[in-house]
């Protein structure tokens, strides 16, 4: 495991975070975030996947390390303030992701490219039913999906929106994607699909203009779009580190067993 000599320290705004922040804060010297070889995020998964889209942003990416003090810490470790940081991660483990690349085209015509860590979720904007054509490497596998929506998930997002839209758990090292509809009414009894994430999944929207659908890319938004394509982007691998033991493939593992 290498050493991090040089770490920046992040916290969410809530109150619980920042009295952490500023303990630590004392503990040791700390550097800006684009000079630094790690990263310890104190806050929730929500500010976690803020903290790597930032990353992303600004063209420096490195590990994080996440102090839970927010709701379920998926992507966290605990918070204990009586252990050492420095230990903690000398003995992390390292778990690569590779993010989704999310390209919308509105129906005026702009384009908007965004990343996802977690999924990317096409719904409905109205009461209008979405009516989508699904396409996957090219080739149209559904002509007309009516639904309130519908999301690619990737493993480390499979345990959120996706799990509660009764898609599948991802192993981590299953180099695969959840595609899962949302309230699917025609054809009402499919599922979803599990596919390899080299490929290129397309969405159009049918009747865009009677229809209007939006996308979002973990937190952020495009409305009145006709088409969405998505696929894995490797070459922007994140990674997060995690206690040992208690690493994220360990989690998305145990919740596959779960009643």
């Amino acid at each position: 495991m290498p050493e991090y000599s040089r770490l920046a320290l992040l916290a969410s705004p809530t109150e619980r975070s920042q009295e952490a922040f500023d303990a630590l804060r004392q503990q040791r010297q700390w550097v800006a975030l684009d000079q630094a070889d790690a990263a310890v995020v104190i806050g929730g998964d929500g500010f976690m996947l803020q903290t790597l889209h930032t990353m992303l942003d600004i063209d420096h990416v490195i590990p994080a390390f996440g102090l839970n003090l927010g709701t379920v810490g998926f992507l966290m470790n605990k918070y204990r303030s009586g252990r050492s940081l420095d230990e903690r991660l000398a003995k992390a483990t390292a778990i690569a992701i590779s993010p989704l690349r999310m390209t919308a085209t509105t129906n005026t015509g702009d384009e908007h490219s965004v990343c996802a860590i977690n999924e990317v979720s096409i719904l409905r904007e109205t009461r209008q039913t979405a009516k989508l054509e699904v396409s996957v490497n090219g080739k149209v596998r559904m002509p007309e999906l009516a639904c309130d929506g519908v999301l690619v998930a990737t493993p480390a997002g499979s345990t959120a929106y996706n799990l509660s839209a009764n898609g599948p758990i991802l192993p981590l090292s299953s180099n695969m994607l959840a595609l899962t509809p949302i309230s699917p009414f025609r054809p009402r009894r499919w599922r979803g699909a599990i596919l390899p994430d080299t490929y290129e999944i397309v969405f159009k929207a049918l009747e865009s203009v009677k229809r209007p659908v939006l996308v979002v890319a973990d937190q952020k938004e495009v409305r009145d779009v006709r088409e969405v394509r998505v696929k894995a982007w490797p070459e922007h691998r994140l990674t997060l580190l995690f206690d040992r033991g208690q690493s994220l493939e360990d989690r998305i593992f145990a919740e596959q067993f779960m009643v």
